[in-house]
């Protein structure tokens, strides 16, 4: 039985002059809760017709439209009205639902974990409504998309197909709460910001206006933070669930909810078609691309992928940060006219309703990638130095015209493909926890005020680099980091797969870091005097996680260990006269807390050391870079 809200609001209720109508629903959970949910339909009457269900599941507010839910360029972002008319004149009943304890939703949020229960009691639900054909679809960025492979994970019966856009865990561990075993920063400065708009914080003012004030990037100077002891003190619920984050920091039970740990559960997911859709800049790049990869080699039904060189969710941006793409960046004009309709064809191919007369919904891709580069390296009107960039299609990742290649590190800054043969070689450094490598960009989301997303100069942090100091020196300057690059090119060299780093250390301390980012490295020109520095990709690595994620091994000073750090996929070209370049340190401050050196726990230190971190790159130690190069070895020959 339908279960209608009992306010005004459960009354059809006309949209855009009666083209669209909105009922406002309460669906029951298991454990008695119910969620805010509303149902747009093309005729006052749903009953009347059965049609598949396109459902979005959203912490944002589900009548609130998102920066990160752009259609074109040029445009504001559409209101959940807007998207809901498109689907409906298509042939979809269209529902979005507030998740538990944020909008009007019954509940307390605990951000992430319980998507997967709530998930699939809507989604059974929906499919017993009269209006629904018994096919529920998915769609949504972000955390509309993490909720999808949640529901996945369970199972779900009806889950007939899923676009997961910018999101959708493989590993949380892996990629969005940590890295490496490093705990991922933007979970706090996302917190705080969505404190501001919480159900809490909207029923008292002083309560909102506190949360308003918060003094975030001195906060975020005054880290670790402690129970009681922090801005969310007054929004328990907030401050419960962040520090609980932060405190996991061995892979074990939490991260093995199936909210968080698709990998461990893809035999549950549905048998059903799936787009996993995301960009270069974004955090979840390693979630995106293992969910296609392994969904397209488990399942019968076909997965796609589609990666461009945004930032999370900025599909009709044609930058990132400091760097233009052009105009063939964007996904609409390029891959689609629009998005809407660029995933409204694909729902359509997924569930089975294309044919002669609806050639937009013809086969796609089972992948498609943008490859970064060749561009001139000018300044453009706006400011931003032009990279470039095209489309690229493929039916596999990595693409099957490239192989690994290893580039060795030596002592006097060289990445090579020659092995080393000195029997004594290493570089060392002293890392004070005090004083972290400032995060410039890179794949970074919900990180204001502190954090910006996207490609940088790295050789020129200026005052908007949150950590950064007068007289603004390049971070290669610095005496904690080893900066390495290749000779300039003598040819285009195209860089299209994963990205790690097999780092030989020692260390004085019981536990450090160690951080690598990839780097294209422009040539002078009259814009750019000392060139252009453009991170592609970082990576990090917590030492005391060395044998294994789940039992954590404090390390013996002095001791040489083999360390694999590793950092998202990328796609790039290294124009003829450019350097490949790898910058090695021990931190990256605030995209990820900073290690104290001294083996405890980071979320519950008071206290720092300073560690003697130490590189090893002789014959029986081999640091090395390894990335995958169209045409392999020879790409550098």
């Amino acid at each position: 039985m339908t279960i209608y809200d009992t306010s005004q609001a459960c009354r059809p209720e006309p949209l855009q002059d009666g083209a669209l109508w909105r009922r406002t629903l309460r669906i029951p959970m298991r454990d008695g809760i119910h969620l805010a949910t509303d149902l747009y339909s093309a005729s006052p009457e749903p009953e009347t017709t059965a049609l598949p269900v396109l459902l979005e599941r959203t912490p944002y507010g589900r009548r609130v439209h998102r920066p990160s839910d752009p259609d074109r360029s040029g445009a504001p972002p559409p209101q959940p009205q807007d998207i809901a008319r498109h689907f409906t004149g298509a042939g979809y009943h269209f529902v979005r639902q507030d998740c538990r304890g944020r909008g009007d939703s019954e509940g307390t949020f605990v951000k992430y974990l319980g998507e997967g229960p709530d998930g699939a009691d809507t989604i059974a639900w929906l499919r017993n409504q009269p209006w629904c054909d018994g096919r529920v679809v998915m769609s949504g960025c972000s955390y509309l998309a993490h909720v999808q492979a949640a529901a996945a994970a369970e199972g779900a019966p009806g889950l007939a197909a899923m676009f997961q856009h910018s999101g959708g865990f493989s590993s949380a561990y892996d990629a969005g709460m940590r890295m490496g075993g490093a705990f991922e920063l933007k979970q706090v400065t996302w917190a705080l910001l969505r404190a501001t708009q919480s159900p809490e914080a909207a029923a008292n003012p002083v309560l909102a206006e506190e949360l308003r004030r918060v003094d975030v990037k001195g906060w975020f100077g005054a880290m670790p933070w402690r129970p009681g002891c922090t801005p969310l003190r007054h929004l328990p619920a907030y401050e419960d669930y962040l520090l609980e984050q932060w405190r996991q920091d061995t892979f074990g039970d939490y991260h093995r909810n199936p909210a968080l740990y698709g990998r461990g559960f893809y035999e549950r997911f549905p048998d059903a078609p799936s787009m996993h859709m995301g960009s270069w800049y974004d955090p979840y790049v390693r979630s995106t691309i293992e969910n296609f990869t392994t969904l397209q080699e488990m399942k019968s039904a076909p997965s796609y992928l589609v990666m461009g060189p945004w930032t999370h969710g900025a599909h009709s941006k044609w930058y990132a940060g400091d760097v233009d793409f052009g105009p063939r960046a964007t996904l609409e004009g390029n891959l689609a006219p629009s998005y809407q309709e660029f995933s409204r064809r694909w729902f359509d191919r997924a569930l089975g309703r294309e044919d002669e007369e609806n050639p937009e919904s013809a086969d796609i891709p089972a992948v498609q990638y943008f490859l970064m580069g060749g561009g001139d390296g000018r300044r453009d009107a706006a400011g931003r130095m032009r990279h470039g960039g095209a489309w690229r299609a493929d039916t596999q990742w990595p693409p099957a015209s490239t192989a690994p290649v290893a580039l060795y590190l030596t002592t006097d800054g060289a990445l090579t493909t020659a092995p080393p043969i000195a029997a004594v070689a290493s570089v060392t450094y002293d890392f004070d926890p005090r004083h972290p490598v400032p995060t410039m960009g890179g794949q970074v989301t919900s990180g204001e005020p502190v954090m910006a997303r996207g490609a940088y100069d790295q050789d020129t942090p200026d005052a908007r680099v949150f950590g950064a100091r007068e007289p603004y020196l390049p971070l290669y300057s610095r005496p904690d980091v080893i900066s390495l690059s290749t000779p300039p090119l003598e040819r285009d060299v195209v860089l299209a797969g994963p990205v790690s780093a097999t780092l030989y250390i020692s260390t004085t301390a019981p536990d450090t870091d160690f951080t690598i980012k990839l780097i294209d490295v422009h040539p002078p020109n009259a814009d750019y005097p000392h060139g252009f520095a453009m991170n592609l990709t970082d990576g990090i690595v917590r030492c005391r996680f060395h044998r294994s994620y789940e039992r954590p091994e404090l390390l013996i000073p002095g001791e040489v260990y083999e360390m694999e750090v590793i950092a998202p996929d990328t796609a790039n070209t290294f124009a003829a006269g450019h350097r490949i370049r790898l910058d090695v340190s021990s931190s990256n401050f605030p995209r990820f807390d900073v290690n104290t050196n001294t083996g405890e726990p980071e979320a519950a230190a008071r206290r720092t050391a300073i560690a003697v971190n130490t590189v090893h790159m002789d014959a029986e130690h081999p640091s090395h870079l390894r990335v995958w190069l169209e045409g392999g070895a020879d790409a550098l020959a």
